[in-house]
Formats: C-alpha cells, structure tokens, sequence
C-alpha cells in the first residue's frame, strides 16, 4: 500500500528536476510512512511512500523487470498475485522479490496493455516502458484506490492525491462545472476534479502517455454482464454460489505480512464480513467500532452482538468530536470539497483501528451490490405511486407531505417523504437522481452568483453524469440499472473516496472483499427479482448469511455511518458557519449570494426548515476556498471570479475511448 506520483516531459531532452519529484512524494507521506523510492530516467521520473504490508523486506518500490526497462510504481493490492507468479515464472520470467508488485511488471511485458485484465484487487498503477517510451496509468475496476493526472502542455503529472499533483507547482484554476456537480451531490464525480486541470482516472480505465498525447480507455465494462429474465437458477443454487465466491474473496484479502483486523459497524455488511472471516480463517479476529455519547447515533450495541457471536478481540471507543477543529484536517485530506458527512465517524475509526493493527477489512459496496439503498424501495413505490389520480399524486399527497413538522433526527421522515412525493413522477432514471441531489438546479440558481451563473451559462444539471450510466444499462432490468449507475458514480466518487481518504489519513489500509471484481459481476448477472423481491433490501446477502448471523442482525433497519450534524450546525458548528458564511465573506468571495444563504442558515437555526445538508455543504466548501486556494483564493475575494472558468478541461492531444473490454 502507497502513495504513487510521477511526472513526464514531453520534450525527450528535457530532464525531470530530482526535486520536484521530491516535493510531489513528500505530500503523500501519510500514505507511506515506512519507505519511499524514485525512478529518474531522462524525462521521466516515478516516486512512491510505502506502507509495507506484503514483503516487507525486499518489495521496495519502484520494481523492475529482468532488464530494467520496465519499472513500475503501484498503491493497493493483487489478491491474486501467487497463482500469476507461477503462471509468469513457468513463462520464463524471473523474480527478484516476493512482493505482489513484482507481477504487475512480468504480466506487462507478457500481456502488455491487457495486463490489467489479469489483475484480482485494488490498484493505481503508474509503470514506464523504456523500450517504447510511454506511460502507462492504470485504476483498478470498481474504483478502490484513486489516480490523478494533468495532462500540460510540457508535462504529464499523477499522483494518488491532488496534493501531489499541485506540489510540482501547477497554479490551478476552478472548475465551475464541477463546483455544480459537488452543489448537486455534495462529492465531485470523476473524471472531474475541483480544478480544471487535474482529471480523475475513471475507474477500469487505463491512460497511455507517448510522444506527449494520451489516449484514455475503459477495459472493464461491468454493464456487459448482462441479467436475464429467462434465468431460472434455484435461489439456493444462487445462494450457495454466492457464499463460495465470499468465502474465496475472504481468503484472498487475508494476504498479509502485518496486523489485520475489520470494522465492525454491527449492521449486515460488516457483520457479515466478521462471519466470513470466521469461516475462512481459525485464527483470532479483531474488530473495531466507535459509538457517539447520543443514543440516538450510537450503536454499539448490535457491534458487540457480533463480537460475541464470533469471539473477536474487540475493541470499541465512545466518541465526543470535536468537529469544529477536525474539520479542517478533513479538507486537507480531500483537497477538493467533499460534504458526506459520514467521513467524520471514518476517520474516528480508522484512527482507533490503526493503533493496534495495519490492515483493516470494511463491508463498503454492499449496497450497491446487493441492492441495500432505500431509493431501490422507492423505486418500486413510485411505479405505485404513478397509478394514483393526478389530484392525490400532484396536489393533495404533496401538500399534505410538505406541511409535515420539520424534524433534525437522525430518521428523517419528513426529508425523506418531501424527497419521494417532489420527484416521484419523473422518468425512473431522473427520479432515482434527483433522490440523490441536495441543490437541483432551481437552488443552484438561487445560490449562486449572478457572475458564476452567466459563466456556467445555464449548465446547471448533473443528471447527464447518471444518465450516461443508466442509458448503457438499458438492457438490464429497472433494479439492475440504478444499481448500474450507484456502482458507476456514487461508489467510487463518495464511498470509496471517504474509506480511502480517511483511512490513508492514518496510514491504514482498507480492504473491501464484496468488491472483488467476480462477486460483482456474479451479482449484476443475476434479475433483479432474486436481489430485491418485493421490498426486501439485501434479500439474497441475508439468505447467503442466515444461519450465520444471528437474528438480530439480519432484521436490524438500515442505518448508516450518521452523525447528528443538524444539531451541530446548531450549538458546535455555529461559530464556524458565523465566520465563514457571514454575509461579509460570501460577498467578498463572489461565489454564491449572500441573501440566500443568510435565509438558508437563519431558517435553520430557527427550525423553520432542516437546510443542514444545503449548509454543511456550503461550510465545507468555503473551507477549502480560503484554506486550500492560496493566492487563487486571495485574487478571487473582490474580483468575483475572475480567476475561475467553466470551460472544459484542456486536454492537448486527448483521444478519449470509450470502449469496454
């Protein structure tokens, strides 16, 4: 596990500055606490910070092949690294370490760009090809571990995070396009970042630099797999299928040379994580959870459940945060704006976990592989709810829902039925979006400034990023397709950016075993009718655990990673939403108008309206504008947004494929 950054010239003769490669690795020192390496060729340089988990003795970074001419740099995991060393070695390729990093170079030269097909895990890859002088940049399928590249007039830079990138001395400027997009989702969906020359690498995407053009491919197309509605498989044929492959996936993410243990939540994923640890491995098992000093977020008490269950060594911690200092250390984590709020109780966690172990297993994408998420329910209620007469469905249900009591809990029904009934009759790929939007584009337009709104000049919507998704899943059934497009953008884009961020954080690796690539093609080849009978979420996970799992767990509601932040914005955030949304400082800023969110914040505070996603992403947004711009940020204050663009990222030389394996 690492922190990868590497740097090109496009002029041959040019040399890469041994320092700049330095300033780039220096960022990503929390990644890679144990170890760093550099590659230096000409134009060309490669770095990395190494956090040893699997040969800790020989497997320094950058790796060679047998003659040097390919080396590679690499952050994450091969599960399957032992059986492709045989396979490579019975081939005539040579090893001189033990490390799973070793292969990636063999497979390269065996495989060349379809080596990446022969990879089990998770993975950023940068590798250099001496011989035919290109790059090569590569994400793992579902989008476990993140890639950053800005292609330059006269450089190629990447790196694990932004930070990286930035620190070769890149002056950036900030895409309004993507500002939107965060408004929308509160997350910014790749392959957009917060600044208009840097790019995300999608997930399953391979980037090929030579001669300084790129061209960007897709090797992994999950929405080929298809489902079929003439399947007729028994359901406990499917189950028992199921169960091997988590048991296989189980095993293969127990490699490791250092301390392992799991986050255990107590709801189904990460209980069943527990349970399948169990079966695939005698040894003791440690687990970690943290509960909050409220009762009503604290669940402590279904994680113990579990430990009982499966005698874990647990440990568990009873957190008070102090949110208004840790919020800055958010943002420097992140590098651009990112409001899930559940990063908070994250980073908690991974903080305690990291003290006794190097390696922790999580259930993350079990929603979105086994169809967890309430909107799935939605889904099937709005087909209902369709059927009623226009005055119930347009006028009278509406009007009722909307004069509900505003509530701030943790289950809040009012949001959740003001969501349903405002969008439950529109298109099902739209509805299933906007269920998931906080500002749709009649907020926008009441935020924003008059200047950033003729710069944006009337781009406003996010749903043409989901409906490029639910469109290629069109031959999938309803279920399936909103499944396809959560996997495609919010997986990759807020889950797994949290898990990796605030994990890295504390130099902590998270493995995700229901992500292995062949459970998640085994799951989308299935109808949606085995997943999501009825109304049951996670129907087919619960049947694959019964038995296992105690009762309890198996019945528990869904809840969440939730942390209170209504009531925060409240009493602990105030000071900060005082300072950094005063009317004064929006202004100033010239971003968004100050009128509208001094009304959004004194309605809250007043408990006329539950606007605390709308604030909290206004707040975290206007902590990275003065913490992280710099001088971009001072010449924006009084000057509106002169420095800020909404053009399309300039990419010299672009070819952009779209093709799948």
């Amino acid at each position: 596990m690492c922190g990868i950054a590497g740097k090109v010239y496009h002029q041959q003769e040019r040399p890469v500055e041994p320092e700049a490669l330095a300033a780039m690795c220096e960022t990503l020192v929390h990644r890679g606490p144990d170890d760093k390496g550099f590659y230096l060729e000409g134009n060309v340089g490669l770095a990395m910070r190494r956090l040893s988990i699997i040969d800790l003795d020989t497997g320094k970074q950058p790796i060679h092949n047998e003659d040097c001419t390919v080396w590679t740099v690499f952050n994450g995991e091969i599960y399957n690294y032992p059986e492709l060393r045989r396979e490579l070695e019975a081939h005539g390729h040579r090893f001189y370490t033990r490390t799973d990093t070793e292969v990636i170079v063999h497979l390269y030269e065996e495989h060349g760009l379809d080596f990446v097909h022969h990879l089990n895990g998770m993975f950023a890859i940068g590798l250099w090809d001496e011989t035919r002088r290109q790059l090569v940049l590569a994400r793992d399928r579902l989008g476990i571990k993140p890639l950053f590249y800005a292609h330059l007039p006269e450089r190629l830079l990447f790196g694990s995070e932004i930070k990286a990138i930035l620190a070769d001395g890149l002056h950036p400027t900030t895409d309004l396009d993507a500002l939107s997009h965060y408004l929308s989702l509160l997350y910014i969906p790749a392959p957009h970042t917060i600044y208009r020359e840097v790019r995300k690498l999608e997930a399953g995407h391979v980037l090929v630099w030579r001669d300084g053009q790129i061209t960007v491919r897709r090797y992994w197309d999950l929405s080929q797999f298809l489902s079929s509605a003439a399947d007729r498989r028994q359901p406990a044929d499917v189950e028992a299928e199921l169960l091997e492959l988590l048991t296989d996936a189980l095993r293969r993410h127990l490699i490791s040379d250092v301390p392992l243990g799991v986050f255990l939540s107590g709801g189904l994923d990460s209980s069943s994580i527990v349970a399948l640890m169990r079966r695939a491995h005698n040894g003791p098992i440690k687990t970690f959870s943290i509960g909050f000093n409220d009762p009503s977020y604290d669940e402590l008490h279904y994680a113990r459940l579990i430990a009982q269950r499966f005698e874990t060594e647990h440990t568990e911690l009873t957190v008070t945060p102090d949110v208004a200092e840790l919020m800055p250390k958010l943002v420097y984590c992140f590098d651009e704006p990112f409001a899930d709020s559940s990063a908070i109780p994250t980073y908690y966690l991974s903080q305690l976990t990291r003290r006794n172990v190097t390696v922790a297993l999580g259930g993350d994408g079990g929603d979105e592989i086994f169809a967890g998420y309430l909107t799935y329910q939605a889904d099937k209620l709005a087909r209902l709810y369709d059927r009623l007469p226009d005055f119930l469905a347009r006028r009278i249900l509406p009007a009722l829902v909307h004069r509900l009591p505003v509530s701030d809990g943790k289950i809040s029904l009012d949001f959740k039925a003001r969501r349903f009934v405002d969008n439950a009759l529109l298109e099902p790929g739209r509805r299933h979006y906007a269920w998931k939007a906080f500002f749709d584009d009649s907020h926008k337009r009441a935020v924003l400034s008059d200047d950033v709104l003729t710069a944006l000049d009337g781009s406003l919507d996010s749903y043409p990023l989901f409906q490029r998704y639910f469109e290629e899943a069109g031959h999938h059934d309803p279920l399936n397709a909103f499944m396809y497009m959560d996997t495609k953008v919010y997986l990759p884009d807020d889950i797994l950016v949290k898990v990796d961020r605030m994990s890295m954080a504390h130099s902590l690796e998270v493995r995700v075993p229901f992500l292995d690539y062949r459970v998640v093609e085994f799951m989308f080849g299935l109808p949606g009718r085995l997943k999501m009978p009825g109304l049951n979420l996670k129907h087919l996970l619960k049947k694959t655990m019964r038995g296992m799992l105690p009762p309890q767990t198996l019945k528990k509601p869904k809840g969440g990673f939730n942390v209170p932040i209504p009531r925060w914005l409240k009493h602990e955030l105030r000071p900060l939403i005082e300072h950094y949304l005063s009317a004064s400082r929006i202004k100033a800023q010239g971003i968004f108008r100050p009128e509208t969110v001094s009304r959004l914040v004194s309605d809250h505070l007043a408990g006329r309206a539950n606007y605390s996603r709308n604030i909290w992403a206004l707040l975290v947004f206007n902590l990275w504008h003065e913490s992280s711009l710099g001088s971009l940020s001072r010449q924006s204050r009084g000057c509106s947004i002169s420095c800020i663009t909404s053009s399309p990222a300039l990419h010299q030389g672009v070819e952009l494929e779209s093709r799948g394996s």
